[in-house]
């Protein structure tokens, strides 16, 4: 099954108390779409500047991504994030933001695009998330990202893009301050009841949450030693989780839970170096054998009285 993904292609500067990247590669779009290739096709649709270079592109090539929704936009500018981050790897500070092309991104899709089976609305606006939502036939699985800038100045828009998602994938602290509710918990419940039948809580280093109206699945984050930058992990989880589901027959309690360690592993990937230098290294038994040493981490026996 195919995953439509819209989001951003970007350069990143990134600062971490370990190192700094200057103008990587980046984007919600870029790091969802190298994770969710190792499972199945993806269709990106972004838009991107005449300064985003064939060897930029290149990271896209020879992964099962189809770029037709691509688009570069002549004498203009590639959407650019500087970010910086102290010990507290979870938390990021914005210092620039330059939309450039992505200030005036509105996609068409085509007939391909608009049959897709899953659909991804990685963290742009919410009205245009749903305009690229009634573009499609009901895809099966429709997922959705956000971010505090539009938890602040698009409230009911992005109350009103939850109801018509299946899954809404999204940080702590976002799910506090949207519900203004500091019992997690009890927050996810004021989300689900907006009408989506799964949540996603991202912790950061705390692992994952999966919430269903009839169950709670908790995964930690898989142990390293080595991390070096955070930037992506979010939209690289995504890609794994939605990537895993896509090629499953079914959306089922199990293939939920195990989607979630198939995204926490990437993530964990992509945090050991700068930009998607490790997401370019790695093969799908690499991944797999992390599956497996996770369950080995997180597999424990009943015990008898």
């Amino acid at each position: 099954m195919s995953i439509l993904v819209v989001g951003t292609v970007a350069f990143d500067s990134i600062q971490t108390p370990f190192g700094k990247a200057e103008h990587c590669l980046g984007g919600s779009a870029t790091y969802f779409s190298l994770a969710a290739s190792f499972f199945t096709e993806v269709d990106l649709i972004a838009v991107i500047g005449e300064d985003f270079g064939d060897e930029d592109v290149a990271i896209f090539r020879g992964r099962n991504i189809n770029l037709d929704g691509l688009k570069r936009v002549d004498g203009a500018k590639t959407f650019f994030w500087r970010g910086e981050y102290g010990y507290d790897l979870n938390v990021a500070q914005t210092r620039e933001t330059q939309l450039n092309v992505f200030a005036d991104f509105h996609p068409q899709l085509n007939e391909k695009q608009r049959k897709t089976d899953v659909l991804f609305l990685a963290n742009i606006h919410p009205e245009l998330q749903m305009d690229v939502l009634h573009q499609c036939e009901r895809p099966r699985l429709v997922a959705l990202d956000t971010m505090n800038l539009w938890i602040d100045t698009k409230h009911a828009e992005l109350e009103r893009a939850f109801s018509e998602v299946d899954l809404v994938v999204i940080n702590e602290a976002e799910v506090r301050q949207f519900t203004r509710e500091p019992n997690l918990v009890k927050a996810t419940r004021q989300i689900l009841a907006l009408g989506p039948k799964t949540l996603v809580v991202k912790r950061g280093e705390y692992g994952v949450l999966l919430v269903s109206k009839n169950a709670i699945f908790a995964a930690p984050a898989y142990p390293l030693e080595n991390v070096f930058d955070p930037t992506g992990a979010g939209d690289t989880f995504a890609g794994g989780f939605l990537g895993y589901l896509a090629s499953r027959r079914e959306v089922t309690d199990l293939e939920l839970r195990r989607a979630t360690i198939f995204g926490s592993v990437l993530a964990s990937f992509t945090v050991e170096k700068f930009s998607l230098d490790r997401l370019r290294e790695i093969t799908l038994a690499d991944v797999q054998e992390r599956y497996h040493d996770f369950r080995s981490l997180t597999h424990f026996e009943d015990f008898e009285a």
